[in-house]
Formats: structure tokens, sequence, C-alpha cells
């Protein structure tokens, strides 16, 4: 982890951002063209780029320096989205299925009631 701070608000401006990702900025402007990144926009109409926009935008360089084109970066972007949502639907899944098996263990734990073992003598049949 990094001591730098971690921006979750759009901050950058197009300049800074295209620096922190390591391409131009008119690259930053064909990737918005074709959808792939959508930076916050101020009042004045001013492109804004948060620290996940840098990741995002580092992880498109990642594949096209790794031969993707932009079409196939695209999709591969949307499969990975879906992919994280489908992750964490699935852990809520498992939490909300660890709940009731804990909830049912303790209804159990309510429900038994302790019997001293000297009023159930044991009998053991021998053949």
């Amino acid at each position: 982890m990094t001591d730098s701070p971690r921006y979750t608000s759009a901050v950058y401006v197009i300049s800074v951002a295209a620096e922190l990702a390591g391409v131009h900025p008119q690259t930053l402007r064909i990737y918005e063209r074709k959808g792939l990144i959508n930076p916050a926009r101020t009042v004045g109409k001013s492109r804004r780029y948060s620290d996940a926009d840098i990741s995002a935008l580092r992880r498109i360089q990642e594949l096209t320096n790794a031969g993707v084109g932009l079409p196939g970066v695209a999709r591969i972007l949307e499969l990975e989205a879906r992919l994280a949502r489908v992750e964490a639907e699935l852990q809520r899944v498992r939490d909300a299925a660890a709940q009731a098996v804990a909830e049912t263990h303790r209804q159990y734990r309510r429900d038994l009631v302790p019997v001293p073992r000297a009023q159930f003598p044991v009998r053991v049949r021998r053949p």
C-alpha cells in the first residue's frame, strides 16, 4: 500500500490523470469517446478523474499493451465488472447462509432440554 492519499471523488484534471496513468491526454479523450471511461465533469464541463478512474485507465493500458483492441478491452472490462458483481452477490448469499446456520444452531440449543443420565438407565443387549 502506498502512502499517497486515495481519492474516491474526482479530483484530477486530465493532464494529471494522463500522467498518473502513463498515457497522453488525447488517449483519455479517445477512451471516453469509446465508452471505456466516464470521468466526472465540473460545472464548466472540465473532466475530473478519481483514483478508481486512474486504476481503470491503467487496466486499459495493460490490456492494450497485451495486444487487445479497444472493443475487446470494453468487453473485458464489462465482464470483469459483471464478475465482481456476481462475486459480491455470492458473498452476500454465503454470509446469509452462515447466519441462517448459526441461528438454527442457536435455536437447537434453546430447544434442547438437559436430562440427567440417571433418569434413563443404559441397557446393554448381549447376544
